[in-house]
């Protein structure tokens, strides 16, 4: 019986019809609100949203510097077409002192709503620098919380001691964690009109504290300067800025002989306004379009105006359903029929920082204090009550990484170097911080770090030693360092801290025998057991020092071993370890991945996982769609 026509109508059919867009990734920038059309069979696309800059705070005598909007990148289903609202920049604080009460700025929202509003994207506007004390809205020099929080204005007016008060916490209500907090602002302890306001936060960091600006200890009316922002330009071309986007304003300065600093490490943020006479300058602006913070008004200057947000819709290459042959074909003959992409993954991580180096002070009386160990900081594979959470991944990505150094031996008589930090910038930037340098004889303390220094003489218990977990994490990166022995002739110094122990006190007895270097951590990421992070022994009179761990030294001893972390010993002008970054992931993954440089490693592991191994700095590449 001959085949009928319409029983082969499925001929140039495999399977069901496609419902998604082919063809290469299209990105497309909006600068301003409007309903933005995607192609007619694009169903999903990814968002950047940035939301506005919040304003600079008002001036007499200072303000913080305006936060940057807060940041969100999401997936979500359209139907031809999403609505955009891009959320403006907060204004800036007026200079003159206000006959109302005192406000700060908040940025707006942006929006971007796709098929339904199940389907909408919401990034929060940057709080709003502080303004002077004590007629806040949220107290004395607060600033306003937002994606990431504005920077503290003046605490205090006509006071000399009115103590510290911190920006808010970078989180909006409703909206969550979309940047970093803000710094505080200072009255300082000179004479009158020498007052800093504190820096924005940014989406890719918090707003440093200025050198030597502490509590009750600002005599000069430096600014802070804002956070900094986020390079997005790999993953969305052809936004503005280069695509350097969502920094925090930097503060106001009031000071006879000093400006303020610019806002924002990457220019996007305004730079805080000075009243210097001599040299005045009024507050700078947030770029358009990059949702960055305000710069801080002083005396009558007034504040710079935040950034406006921007949006980027990226049309995903996700091919679904079937398609005919004629099509296929001509897809595979432009090039643009779609690979296989790489489906979401999860990354194990162990990120060590360079250790301390020791106190050095040779001669009859060795009692420097040992190295720290550089910060330990891992994700698996280790002591579980150390252990973080493994990170999320995804292809199309590059997440850098920086591995630090192991800090250098002084001078005779002069403490160590402190190692450098270590970070994994992946979904979540993992930071350890660099092992404290040990003290010498002469000092300084023993210096905070990952772990912390040991101490020399004069010490006692562990006066003089360096704090572990130096910037605090959770869990702890690392412990504090032993303190030294000041009895004559059997002087010793203290070992460093490790990373799950501290260094022991040195001992006057048995000849000044030094304190031994708190233990490392045991590791098996690579496939063999290593120990990490191991504190430096410190020294001992004569030639007795103390222990330390096989990632470090003992004192009196050399150079602790490379790319382990740990710190040298006391007085035997040994510098400290370097550190490592080592990452694990799926074998599906590592077929996308390409590290780089080349003097770093790729490895395939017997379980079908691989690592990748960084010994210098680098960063690690996944492919969207795998070869």
């Amino acid at each position: 019986m001959p085949r009928s026509r319409s029983s082969s109508t499925n001929g140039g059919i495999i399977g069901k019809t496609n419902l998604a867009s082919y063809g290469k990734c299209v990105v497309t920038v909006v600068t301003g609100t409007k309903t933005q059309p995607v192609s007619s069979s694009t169903k999903q696309v990814n968002v950047l949203a940035v939301a506005g800059g919040g304003g600079g705070g008002q001036g007499r005598p200072v303000g913080g510097g305006g936060g940057a909007g807060g940041v969100v990148q999401q997936d979500i289903t359209v139907c031809t077409s999403v609505d955009v609202v891009i959320g403006g920049g907060a204004s800036g604080g007026a200079g003159a002192f206000p006959s109302g009460p005192l406000t700060y700025n908040t940025g707006c929202n942006t929006t971007v709503t796709g098929i339904n509003s199940a389907n909408t994207v919401t990034a929060c506007g940057g709080g709003g620098g502080g303004a002077r004390g004590p007629g806040g809205p949220l107290g004395p020099g607060k600033g306003g919380p937002g994606g990431s929080g504005g920077g503290g204005g003046n605490p205090g007016f006509g006071t000399t001691n009115p103590g510290l008060y911190p920006a808010t916490a970078g989180e909006a209500v409703n909206c969550g964690a979309q940047g970093n907090n803000g710094a505080a602002g200072f009255h300082g302890s000179g004479p009158p009109g020498r007052e800093g306001g504190g820096g924005g936060g940014g989406h890719g960091g918090a707003a440093p504290t200025p050198a030597g600006q502490t509590q009750n200890s600002a005599p000069f009316g430096t600014a802070g300067v804002g956070g900094a922002g986020t390079d997005f330009s790999p993953t969305y071309p052809g936004l503005p800025n280069s695509g350097v986007l969502a920094a925090g304003g930097g503060g106001g300065a009031n000071s006879p002989g000093l400006c303020s600093a610019d806002g924002g490490s990457s220019n996007t943020g305004g730079r805080g306004s000075s009243s210097n006479p001599g040299s005045p300058r009024t507050a700078g602006n947030g770029i358009a379009n990059t949702g960055s913070g305000g710069g801080g008004g002083s005396c009558l200057q007034n504040s710079g105006n935040g950034g406006p947000g921007v949006v980027a819709i990226k049309e995903l290459n996700r091919a679904s359903g079937v398609w005919s042959m004629q099509s296929q074909f001509q897809a595979r003959k432009q090039g643009t029929w779609p690979k296989p992409s790489l489906a979401p993954f999860t990354i194990d991580y162990l990120v060590v920082a360079g250790g301390g180096a020791g106190g050095s002070n040779p001669g009859s009386d060795n009692d420097g204090g040992g190295g720290g160990a550089g910060g330990y900081r891992a994700s698996g594979y280790g002591p579980s009550p150390l252990q973080g959470s493994a990170l999320p991944a995804e292809g199309g990505q590059t997440y850098p990484v920086t591995v630090g150094g192991g800090g250098a031996s002084g001078p005779n008589s002069q403490p160590g170097g402190s190692g450098t930090a270590s970070t994994f910038a992946g979904s979540t930037t993992i930071t350890s911080a660099g092992g404290g340098g040990g003290m010498s004889r002469s000092g300084p303390a023993g210096a905070d770090g990952g772990s912390g220094g040991g101490a020399s003489t004069p010490g006692a218990a562990q006066d003089n030693a360096g704090s572990g977990n130096t910037p605090p994490v959770s869990p702890p990166q690392g412990e504090p360092g032993g303190g030294g022995s000041n009895s004559p002739p059997n002087r010793s110094g203290g070992g460093g801290g490790g990373a799950t122990d501290q260094g022991s006190n040195g001992n006057f007895f048995s000849c000044g025998t030094g304190g031994q270097g708190g233990d490392g951590a045991d590791n098996d990421i690579t496939g063999t057991t290593v120990e990490y992070a191991s504190g430096g022994g410190g020294a001992g009179a004569g030639v007795n020092g103390g222990a330390g761990g096989p990632a470090s030294t003992a004192g009196s001893g050399g150079n602790a071993p490379d790319n382990q972390g740990g710190g040298s010993g006391g007085s035997g002008n040994g510098n400290g370890g370097s550190g490592v970054v080592i990452l694990r992931f799926p074998g599906d993954a590592a077929a996308a991945a390409t590290v780089t440089p080349g003097t770093n490693t790729l490895t395939a592991q017997p379980d079908g996982t691989s690592v990748a191994r960084f010994t210098v700095n680098g960063s690690i590449s996944f492919a969207q769609f795998p070869d």
